[in-house]
């Protein structure tokens, strides 16, 4: 079984938080039995989650040597010069070493997304812009780091796609069975 699950902005990849006090988790959102996040996405990120039943499945979507590609919609404060943008596009160097190199697209328009609760805190001097960005690895805050390391910080993260599997018309909260 796969699962296409849009995960709301703070709401853990998990279904139970032994914090105090408790954090949003899976289980309040109707999901099937028996299913577990194939990777991860951050508490503070949003969109697409895949979910299954199957460990091998798990492995072949989330293990960097198959090399699926995941793209997000990313909100950077600033405005991205080309030299920030093929440093993405070429691989930045992190604390972990060197990401793979990085498909990245900068958009004219912001994508067309649900309102975000709470909203990105804005300020009025600083310009922001939205990428498209595609890795096929999946370091911890991976995107967030690269796009802080070329002088971008990463104000929105919402997860597009995941190899073949795209969040589509899901809206926060809602989830799809999808053909494994």
């Amino acid at each position: 079984m796969l699962i296409a699950f849009n995960k709301p902005f703070n709401v853990l990849c998990q279904f139970t938080d032994r914090s105090d006090p408790p954090r949003r988790t899976l289980a309040g959102f109707g999901l099937p039995k028996d299913v577990y996040a194939a990777g991860r996405l951050d508490y503070d990120s949003e969109g697409l989650l895949l979910l299954t039943d199957d460990g091998a499945l798990a492995h072949r979507l989330t293990d960097p040597r198959h090399k699926q590609p995941k793209t997000y919609l990313v909100q950077v404060e600033g405005a991205p010069s080309e030299p920030q943008l093929q440093a993405l596009q070429q691989g930045v160097q992190l604390k972990d070493g060197l990401t793979r190199p990085a498909h990245v697209r900068l958009l004219a328009e912001p994508p067309t997304l649900w309102t975000r609760d709470p909203p990105v805190r804005m300020r009025k001097t600083v310009p922001d812009a939205w990428l498209e960005l595609t890795i096929n690895e999946g370091r911890n805050r991976q995107v967030r780091r690269m796009t802080a390391a070329v002088g971008l910080p990463t104000l929105r993260l919402v997860r597009a796609s995941m190899g073949e599997v795209a969040l589509g018309k899901l809206q926060p909260g809602e989830w799809r069975f999808e053909q494994s």
